[in-house]
């Protein structure tokens, strides 16, 4: 694992194939289990109660893993009642200990707002505090997708919301909206959307191999933009640079 030493979060996925390649650089590192968060997610195609059971069970045999940190639902697919059936084995398996925080990725206010209704209703079933809490949330946010509705829902239920291509895959780099603070803070293209992000109260998830730009991503502390800067970014542009499942209507 490389990256400067506050930055050891981890994510990766069943459907990235990397959660054993992943726990073995975490095994090689040396750094104490306790200082790494690791993050894992049920796939689209294991939707449903038992599905899930089985993936995470599937997680904790490809890793060796005592525990994982975070386990989010991928996408929202596959229909209410297999989400429900998700979320429920979720909430199984954090109260046995296995997990230690659970959420969501490319949910839509709508699968929220069901998902809300499900807690509330296996709460008014087991007993307050027995539904499980939605602690993190995983959506693609840059200027471009800067998602408000989504990111309101959160922010007013103390939503953890990480933000993944937070650089846009490089795509916009020479934006004009980008070029005078590139130029005003001495920064580069990246360095500016991930101090965006931040300022927004995200948590960037920006990929990269490359441990002179790793050292870049983290470089970010130095500087701050102004309340106009941070307006100044404000596209309305809904241009997704990845999948977009908020979308779906299953």
């Amino acid at each position: 694992i490389y990256g400067p030493k506050q930055t050891h979060q981890v994510d990766s996925a069943r459907v990235y194939r990397n959660e054993g390649p992943c726990s073995e650089a975490i095994k090689k590192s040396g750094i104490p289990r306790d200082e790494i968060f690791f993050t894992s997610k049920v796939p689209p195609r294991s939707m449903g109660y038992d599905q899930t059971k089985a993936s995470i069970n599937s997680s904790f045999s490809q890793t060796g893993l005592d525990y994982i940190d975070l386990y989010l639902i991928h996408a929202p697919y596959g229909g209410a009642e297999a989400r429900r059936g998700t979320w429920r084995a979720l909430v199984e398996a954090q109260q046995a200990g296995q997990i230690r925080s659970i959420g969501v990725s490319n949910y839509g206010v709508h699968h929220l707002d069901e998902l809300e209704s499900y807690i509330q209703e296996l709460e008014s079933q087991n007993g307050k505090g027995k539904g499980g809490e939605i602690s993190v949330g995983q959506w693609e946010l840059h200027p471009w997708l800067a998602r408000p509705d989504i990111v309101s829902w959160c922010q007013k239920r103390g939503v953890v919301l990480q933000a993944y291509c937070p650089i846009v895959r490089g795509q916009r780099f020479n934006e004009p909206v980008l070029q005078p603070l590139v130029k005003k803070y001495g920064k580069t293209p990246s360095q500016v959307l991930l101090r965006w992000s931040l300022q927004k109260g995200f948590v960037p998830l920006p990929k990269s191999v490359t441990p002179s730009r790793i050292e870049e991503n983290a470089n970010i502390y130095d500087f701050q933009l102004t309340d106009e800067e941070m307006k100044s970014l404000e596209t309305a542009e809904y241009a997704p640079c990845a999948w977009d499942p908020t979308t779906s209507d299953d």
